[in-house]
C-alpha cells in the first residue's frame, strides 16, 4: 500500500483493482509464470507489473513486488 500512495492517483487505482480481484481469482488469464520464478506469478497492468505468489494451502495471495516495467525485475528476488 505504501507503494500505491507515491503514484499518480488513476494509476493507484487500476494497480489496487488488479490486485483486489487477485483475492477472487488469483490465476487470470492475464497472469504468467515467471521463468526461473518458484512459484510466483506476473500479472501486467498497463506499464505496471504486479509479482506475487499463491500459496493455495493456506489461501493466500502474497504481493512480492509491484512497480513500473522498466523497475520490477531489478533487484533481484523480492
Amino acid at each position: 500500500m505504501k507503494t500505491l500512495r507515491k503514484m499518480d492517483p488513476p494509476v493507484a487505482r487500476r494497480l489496487y483493482a488488479a490486485v483486489h480481484a487477485l483475492a477472487d481469482n488469483p490465476r487470470p488469464a492475464a497472469a504468467t509464470a515467471l521463468v526461473g520464478g518458484d512459484g510466483q506469478m506476473r500479472l501486467r497492468v498497463g506499464d505496471y507489473r504486479v509479482i506475487y505468489e499463491i500459496e493455495d494451502d493456506r489461501l493466500l495471495v502474497l504481493v512480492l513486488h509491484l512497480a513500473h516495467r522498466r523497475e520490477v525485475y531489478r533487484g533481484g528476488r523480492w
